[in-house]
């Protein structure tokens, strides 16, 4: 197993290997403090675990992959992506549903993230030629839910929630506009389409580097803050 071993210079195999254990400690956390946690705040803490759990098994075949291949497991991390976000999305639904969300929300916010993986996997493996549209579709999906959390059904739902409910989305939707705003950085780094058709890496295979080591760092933030923000939302609400 030698080949499967981290030199000291490869930094994306690093970030791999920090982000399976992060995320791994971080789902024990969650599922450990379930029976400590209300009632009606038990199955968000458990979907927080979930993501975690997820991200942790497939950041395990991730790093696998990248070690034999040297290259990129973009497969592997859409496929992550494809179950973990939508479920960060239910979040916002289930800290909401009390104070009157509809199941309409529930899927709009799926839908979006759903058209805002699916377009970003076509730019970044199937379409590359044609990366930058496919970007723009992507982009306007993410900004669609954007909408939702800072101004639309979840912002006025969570004012009428409580302060801690409103406080809680309030640091999620920071997490969505500013966290997730790095993942159209690494597409524009991975992608030949770069920014506005500008390729900010000439050498693709550092292009690849960079896309993962920026993609691995955003992941293990924003999953593991998102859960962490639900639980101190459980802890705080009676």
């Amino acid at each position: 197993m030698d080949h499967l071993k981290i030199a000291s210079d490869n930094y994306v195999a690093f970030t791999f290997f920090i982000g399976t254990m992060a995320m791994m400690a971080a789902s024990v956390f969650f599922f450990f403090e379930l029976n400590n946690t209300n009632q009606k705040w038990r199955t968000s803490v458990l979907v927080s675990g979930l993501i975690t759990f997820i991200a942790a098994v497939h950041y395990y075949y991730m790093r696998g992959y990248n070690l034999e291949t040297n290259e990129s497991p973009t497969f592997f991390r859409y496929v992550d992506w494809i179950l973990t976000v939508p479920l960060m999305c239910v979040e916002f639904y289930l800290i909401t549903k009390k104070a009157g969300a509809k199941i309409a929300l529930l899927w709009k916010l799926i839908f979006a993230s759903l058209v805002m993986l699916v377009t970003g996997y076509f730019g970044e493996t199937i379409y590359r030629d044609s990366s930058v549209i496919w970007g723009v579709i992507s982009g306007a999906a993410y900004f669609y839910i954007v909408y939702l959390i800072w101004f639309g059904e979840v912002a006025k739902l969570s004012q009428n929630a409580g302060s801690n409910v409103a406080a809680a989305t309030r640091i999620l939707a920071w997490f969505v506009l500013v966290g997730w705003a790095i993942y159209p950085l690494g597409y524009i780094l991975g992608t030949p389409g770069g920014l506005f058709g500008i390729q900010l890496v000439a050498d693709a295979a550092k292009a690849s580097h960079y896309m993962d080591i920026v993609y691995n760092i955003a992941d293990a933030i924003n999953k593991i803050g998102f859960g962490l923000v639900i639980y101190s939302l459980s802890r705080k609400e009676d």
